[in-house]
């Protein structure tokens, strides 16, 4: 990122958007009910889901090349989808046992 106004300020923000999702799972994984766990793994698709956004951000503004941007942003997209098989595999459980 260059060392501007806009770099700093977007590079702080994928520090938060991209590390909160490490917390969140480790709290879901914790999970005091299935409730409890699906919502912290949706807070989780968020803040990946962010990070993301920020990454295009980047890519669009030209602050960094796209080109060195496209490993992470594919990560990023397969994290969500993870994420989200996870959460939906947790919703389809909970319905089966209700």
């Amino acid at each position: 990122m260059p060392n501007t106004i806009a770099g700093n300020a977007i590079a702080k923000q994928i520090v938060r958007s991209g590390t909160s999702p490490f917390a969140n799972y480790r709290a879901a994984c914790r999970a005091k009910s299935d409730k409890d766990f699906v919502n912290k793994i949706k807070i989780v698709i968020e803040e990946i889901d962010e990070t993301v956004g920020w990454l295009e951000l980047i890519g669009d503004s030209g602050l960094v090349p796209e080109n060195k941007l496209v490993d992470l942003h594919d990560e990023g997209i397969q994290l969500t989808k993870i994420m989200q098989k996870t959460l939906n595999t947790k919703l389809s459980r909970m319905n089966l046992n209700s």
